[in-house]
């Protein structure tokens, strides 16, 4: 491996690494066949069907809607949804086009980190190393085949980022990261902070004088026609967002989110997601606070490339752990999946901390004669973790999709030969349920069905309910569902209320993915349509 000394100017432009973006193909590929040969085709969250809901009646002209007829604000993703409904246009099966739009886009994340690592001032041998770490991680090869929104996420914010490097080292630059920004905001949510994060880093201009690092006045001109761009790009969503939901924020953040919970960061969630950045790049995770003062002590100099890197791996944590309970509801996603897009920046970071000692020894160490080809043998040392987590991450993915799938996939296909299609079914698991299913269904979480979690916390509020589950039998007796499909354990009420009969109860085995392990089907007081 290649290790140039760096260049005090941006890096140049160059081209697409191959043989690298093979690799990642291949990688990918191989989870798909461990998933075809143990389960077929599926998704490893039930989350995955709801996105495909929303792009079916989209791309079926229904609008943004979960029960046809009722547009809702539960996507927080607008954009990845968009992507999903033009799928639905071509021919075969849609979950082959929903994981090969994955895997393009974690490739193209992949390129986008070698190209980021280089406009960072990497030697060309670290920045490969850099696209290198980044297809090894486990979880974002997890994340290609997931039908979720995180690979188009994280190559947005990547590419964000490089403009934005551009563009602060050339002012005069049109500020395109910022509608960039915006659109990784459409892809998931986190991409405001991103968006503020850029400002505040083009407002911080240094220059070294004699005496020492001094503030200078920034170019305002390109900083607000870049956040006017980023305005217009979001305007269109949050006036949906408010039109058809009353907030300019959609159901999910009310669903998911919180209101700050305290004023100083917890140290306990920071922990928790130390743990999930680790385990799969534990060397990254070690050696970023040495990118971090690499970045500090670079600006003002010709190697100044801003702190944006760094400024957004450390505010994201930050910022979650003010607003998470901690817990049972702590806000990380499924498998702490909403901090999958720091691990390309967590590498680069961890590289910059490398970079000196790298470049000091250079890719040989000379020994009497003979050469050790140090550079290759570090590089291997470096990559091993994240390769023995893949094979790892192979099985757990594979187990998530037969969780899904023994759980609410197989209870779909149940209701889909004995349930009426005309009868209502109120579900708190509403992915795969309403996607496989015609019957319309009530969202006992909130997501699809935002009114009733509103008359849950009233009732509550108000003391019209002595308990959360008290609140809940009172809202579904306003609404009459057919049939109730619940986890027991989420709504043990279920069992023991007159008027409830447990009907089907399906087991997920070596659960580690659903909500329970057991799903119930239960007839409802008011059923009026009996199953066949």
């Amino acid at each position: 491996m290649s290790l140039a000394p760096p260049s005090p100017a941006p890096a140049p432009r160059t081209g697409t690494s191959w043989p690298l973006l093979a690799a990642g193909l291949l990688v990918c590929l191989g989870y798909l066949a461990a998933e075809v040969h143990t389960r077929g085709l599926g998704f490893p969250l039930d989350d995955s069907f709801i996105h495909l809901q929303f792009a079916r009646n989209l791309a079926a002209g229904r609008g943004l809607s979960y029960n046809p007829g009722q547009i809702v604000t539960g996507s927080t993703a607008p954009l990845w949804t968009a992507l999903l409904a033009l799928l639905f246009v071509l021919p075969g099966s849609v979950y082959l086009w929903v994981q090969l739009a994955g895997i393009a886009l974690y490739l193209a994340g992949v390129d986008a980190t070698r190209r980021l690592a280089l406009a960072l001032g990497l030697p060309p041998g670290l920045a490969t190393l850099a696209g290198a770490l980044t297809l090894a991680t486990g979880p974002l090869v997890w994340s290609a085949l997931s039908g979720m929104e995180v690979p188009l996420f994280i190559l947005l914010s990547l590419w964000g980022t490089l403009l934005h490097l551009r563009e602060r080292a050339a002012p005069d630059r049109p500020p395109l990261s910022f509608p960039v920004f915006a659109l990784a905001a459409l892809a998931r949510p986190e991409g405001v902070l991103l968006i503020l994060l850029a400002a505040v880093d083009r407002l911080l201009v240094f220059r070294q004088g004699e005496r020492g690092l001094t503030l200078t006045r920034p170019r305002l001109r390109p900083l607000v026609q870049g956040l006017g761009l980023a305005v217009l790009a979001l305007a269109g969503s949050f006036l949906f967002y408010r039109l058809a939901g009353g907030s300019f924020l959609p159901t999910t953040f009310a669903v998911k989110g919180n209101s700050p919970q305290r004023f100083l960061p917890s140290l306990q969630y920071l922990h928790v997601v130390l743990g999930i950045l680790f385990q799969p790049q534990p060397y990254m995770v070690l050696l970023a606070g040495g990118g971090v003062a690499r970045l500090v002590a670079a600006l003002g100099t010709p190697r100044d490339r801003g702190l944006l890197p760094a400024l957004w791996v450390l505010a994201l944590p930050l910022g979650y752990s003010l607003m998470s309970p901690l817990g049972h509801g702590l806000i990380a996603g499924n498998f702490g999946r909403y901090y999958f897009p720091l691990f390309p920046f967590v590498i680069l970071l961890g590289l910059l901390g490398l970079e000196a000692a790298a470049v000091a020894l250079g890719p040989r160490l000379r020994r009497g004669g003979s050469a050790v080809p140090w550079g290759l043998l570090f590089s291997i040392l470096l990559l091993w973790p994240s390769v023995a987590g893949l094979v790892e991450g192979a099985g757990r993915y594979v187990q998530n999709v037969a969780n899904v799938d023994d759980g609410d996939v197989q209870a779909a296909r149940w209701l889909q030969v004995h349930l009426p299609a005309d009868a209502v079914l109120a579900v708190n698991d509403i992915g795969a349920l309403k996607y496989l299913l015609p019957n319309p269904v009530i969202d006992l979480v909130g997501i699809s069905s935002p009114d009733l979690r509103r008359e849950v916390a009233d009732d509550l509020a108000h003391h019209r309910a002595r308990s959360w589950e008290e609140a809940m039998l009172q809202a579904l007796a306003r609404r009459q569902p057919d049939y109730l499909v619940v986890f027991p354990s989420w709504f043990p009420a279920a069992a023991r209320v007159p008027g409830f009969h447990l009907v089907r109860i399906f087991t997920v085995p070596n659960n580690v993915t659903m909500g329970g392990d057991q799903i119930g089907v239960y007839a409802t007081p008011w059923t009026r349509r009996p199953l066949r």
